[in-house]
């Protein structure tokens, strides 16, 4: 689990849009940039050559758990 307040100042480094936390997945989410960043040892791994790309499907599961 990522502290709240850690997760309230940190942005994804490629669009400096909002992270959402993934609890299922620990990993943060950036919508705009369709990348998940792994949580490793509660440390995020903010690197974008370290990130996920996020599928279509997982994009729309995201957009509806996210931007309520």
């Amino acid at each position: 689990m990522i502290n709240r307040n850690l997760l309230d100042i940190l942005v994804c480094p490629v669009t400096k849009s909002k992270l959402y936390y993934n609890q299922e997945s620990n990993e943060l989410i950036s919508l705009p940039a369709r990348l998940a960043y792994q949580i490793k040892d509660d440390i995020p791994i903010m690197l974008e050559s370290e990130a996920r790309e996020i599928n279509s499907e997982e994009y729309e599961k995201f957009k509806e758990l996210f931007k309520k």
